[in-house]
């Protein structure tokens, strides 16, 4: 693992490489999605299956492609009791946290001859996507269905792939768990179509949600405006601001923990002590050997992590203010005393006993977060997410005889007759 500093002559450059590692998309594959989309909307579920058999290996019809009461109770089964008392707590703690975000409507009775306010209502049916591919997400499934479920969404449909027909048990237990309503056999570019457009078999969604692979992730960009989506989401990333305190063996096993999730996962490290700076480079190197996933760990370490000197916390602090992490842990003794200087982070992970991966799993707040530096303005998946917001507005008569003077003359202002003819017109009787 490299060993930077912002006094190096080549920092700049050596650093654009980690954070430009996502920004463009392979040639061709924009264009295949593009394809796909098209062939779904056109073909339906021919389509549909068509792609799922190439790409999956696995041969669908109407009759299968949803997960059956049956599927479902026999793949609980194979989960240990351990396992699914374990999810359960995970989906307790972020159903409890989520609850708090909770809005209501509200009406402002500020003034007695206008009535404003807000009406709160949940989305009918939201699609969530689970990835099958490098490895399967239990935890997916719970910081995306529980939500919806807390925000009273009406229906959730979840896509998984299952390529060869195999999945993960314990991703179909998170769904039973969660209250998915229904769970279909689809991956890839192609369950994004299904889930926008719907088809003879899958139904149209609101909103999609839920991290997947470059195919996946262009997909929602591309149908986003017929159905709302809740973010781009890029590689996985990791910063870690240290001021010399702590245990270098943490900080390696923390920056590994995001190095195994994809090749182009970044792990970052910045310190204001050269001593744990060596320290953890040799840990990195140590425990990578024991990883099960230490081929992808390597190539992300190598390729995109890295070990940044800085002269003191202010100057670490500024550069992650810049990075906008998706994952910013504060490895320092006192985290609460530089906590006001962060302004931006997808999730902020206080002092030495907090590693990423309790957010991860079992925290409570979601762990659908901004990559790529979009936390400058993007926010955590939330409730949010599951809630459409309506305006009330209600003018008496006395309030429209009140204010009805400027609403005619800002319609005049803009050219639009009709507009202030249809206050005047009141105004008259």
């Amino acid at each position: 693992m490299r060993i930077l500093k912002f006094t190096d002559a080549d920092f700049a450059e050596s650093f654009r490489k980690i954070e430009q590692r996502a920004e463009e998309i392979p040639s061709g594959i924009e264009q295949t999605v593009k394809e796909i989309l098209a062939d779904v909307r056109l073909r339906g579920d021919a389509a549909l299956f068509e792609l799922t058999a190439r790409f999956d290996r696995l041969l669908l019809t109407a009759s299968t492609v949803e997960v059956t009461a049956a599927e479902m109770d026999a793949a609980v089964a194979q989960v240990s009791a351990e396992s699914y008392a374990a999810l359960e707590l995970a989906a307790k703690r972020i159903a409890d946290y989520h609850r708090k975000q909770k809005q209501e409507t509200w009406l402002s009775t500020d003034e007695t001859d206008v009535l404003v306010g807000q009406l709160v209502r949940p989305l009918d049916r939201v699609g969530i996507y689970v990835p099958g591919g490098k490895a399967s997400y239990p935890s997916s499934v719970l910081m995306n269905a529980v939500p919806a479920k807390v925000a009273g969404v009406g229906e959730v449909v979840m896509v998984v792939p299952m390529p060869d027909g195999v999945i993960n048990p314990a991703v179909l237990a998170a769904a039973k768990i969660a209250g998915v309503d229904r769970v279909f056999k689809l991956g890839g570019a192609q369950a994004v179509a299904a889930l926008a457009f719907g088809t003879a078999s899958v139904p149209k969604v609101d909103k999609i949600t839920g991290p997947g692979n470059i195919y996946v992730a262009t997909a929602k960009r591309l149908v986003f405006g017929l159905v709302d989506i809740d973010m781009i989401a890029g590689p996985s990333e990791i910063l870690v601001i240290n001021d010399g305190s702590g245990t270098a063996s943490h900080i390696a096993a923390d920056l590994l923990s995001q190095a195994e999730h994809d090749e182009l996962a970044s792990a970052v490290l910045v310190t204001s002590c050269e001593k744990m700076a060596a320290e953890v480079q040799a840990e990195v190197e140590k425990q990578l050997h024991h990883l099960s996933r230490e081929k992808i760990a390597r190539q992300s370490i190598d390729n995109y992590g890295a070990i940044i000197v800085a002269k003191d916390l202010d100057e670490a602090i500024a550069f992650s203010n810049r990075i906008a992490p998706e994952h910013l842990e504060l490895a320092v003794d006192d985290p609460f005393a530089i906590l006001p200087q962060i302004r931006h982070a997808g999730a902020i992970f206080m002092g030495h006993h907090t590693p990423e991966a309790a957010g991860d799993y079992i925290a409570g707040p979601n762990h659908t977060l901004p990559t790529g530096g979009t936390a400058r303005f993007f926010s955590p998946l939330s409730l949010d997410d599951f809630v459409k917001k309506s305006s009330i507005i209600s003018f008496s008569p006395a309030g429209l005889k009140r204010l009805g003077k400027e609403i005619i003359h800002i319609a005049e202002l803009e050219g639009l007759q009709a507009h202030a003819k249809s206050v005047s017109i009141r105004l008259q009787d």
